[in-house]
């Protein structure tokens, strides 16, 4: 067996600020192999980006990784100075973000940003590069991509800038990318030329991919685990269709059970109650026992991610257990 691509172990990144300590990645962990795509699903705030953001190295002050290890290909990136990160990051490993203007610089020409990009890390004649970006255009969908190269971001629409986004972490097939909700700004058939797209290059490159979402639905069409986030910690983890199918741990089941598609004509949708706890001011114990309906009074007892069935983890006292054996 080969090292996994990466493996994330007790990841710990807080905000240290004049309110308090904000723990917004808490205990994380979970691994990605070579070819494999890995959701990251969650309510907004669960602390789905700042791992992404943890992982790339992007986490500014107050932030600062506490504790844990992010090991990529062997190599923990949380000891690496910002000089030899730099040479990983947009090459080795890409980060495709929610907002393509974040990627973009408003005042080039596309093809002056994207060669440039290529440039950055690989010695290769800049007709060679234009050309690398010219095809990369056109894999996420760009109609004449030749022509659209010579344009400004603003001549784009939201949904073209992030196709250009997604191209310009594709340049140089890196060997792991960090998705933050790419398609999100996205119609429905472009993203699923983009999904379609992006199980192509795992399957044929080999590429591992952790895909941040809170789309259910697009997790279960692309991923092969899934790390479901809630308050900061992995409060379950494991196969796809197994973790949607029968899922162990309360939250889980209620973030499925509150997709509209599952609930019956004419009835109310269902909802998880009570809202998410502050990040600033965490319960004892599970973080989660206020909304669950699974409660008991051992659960003011901290909840270790635990392995309930074969290759099936959950951070609870009282998962839905025999559900998921009996299925």
């Amino acid at each position: 067996m080969t090292a996994p691509t990466l493996e994330v172990r007790n990841l710990c990144t807080h905000f240290f600020t004049r309110a308090g300590v904000v723990k917004a990645v808490d205990d994380v962990s979970f691994t990605v192999r070579r070819g494999q795509v890995l959701g990251l699903v969650g309510e907004s705030g669960s602390g789905k980006t700042v791992t992404g953001f943890s992982i790339m190295g992007l986490v500014d002050a107050p932030g600062r990784i506490v504790s844990g290890s992010i090991l990529f290909q062997g190599k923990d990136l949380a000891s690496l100075s910002e000089e030899e990160m730099r040479h990983l990051r947009g090459n080795r490993i890409a980060m495709i973000f929610q907002d393509p203007m974040m990627t973009l610089n408003p005042v080039l020409r596309i093809d002056t940003q994207m060669i440039e990009t290529v440039l950055a890390h690989e010695k290769v004649p800049e007709e060679e590069a234009r050309r690398r970006a010219r095809d990369a255009l056109g894999m996420v969908g760009i109609p004449s991509p030749e022509e659209r190269l010579k344009s400004y971001p603003h001549q784009f629409s939201g949904g073209m800038r992030q196709r250009v986004a997604i191209a310009i972490a594709l340049l140089h097939r890196p060997e792991l990318i960090v998705a933050d909700e790419p398609t999100t700004a996205l119609d429905v058939t472009i993203q699923g030329q983009i999904l379609a797209e992006v199980q192509k290059l795992c399957a044929t490159t080999g590429t591992a991919m952790i895909w941040i979402t809170h789309d259910l639905s697009v997790v279960a069409g692309l991923a092969d685990d899934i790390a479901v986030m809630y308050a900061g910690k992995v409060v379950e983890y494991g196969d796809v269709g197994e973790v949607l199918d029968t899922p162990l741990h309360p939250y889980t089941h209620g973030l499925i059970g509150s997709v509209p598609s599952r609930n019956k004509r004419g009835e109310p949708l269902r909802q998880i109650p009570g809202m998410t706890p502050s990040l600033l001011n965490l319960p004892e114990g599970c973080a989660f026992r206020a909304r669950c309906p699974r409660a008991q009074a051992d659960c003011v007892q901290r909840p270790e991610l635990h392995e309930w069935l074969p290759a099936r983890f959950a951070r609870c006292h009282h998962p839905h257990r025999e559900e998921a054996a009996a299925a």
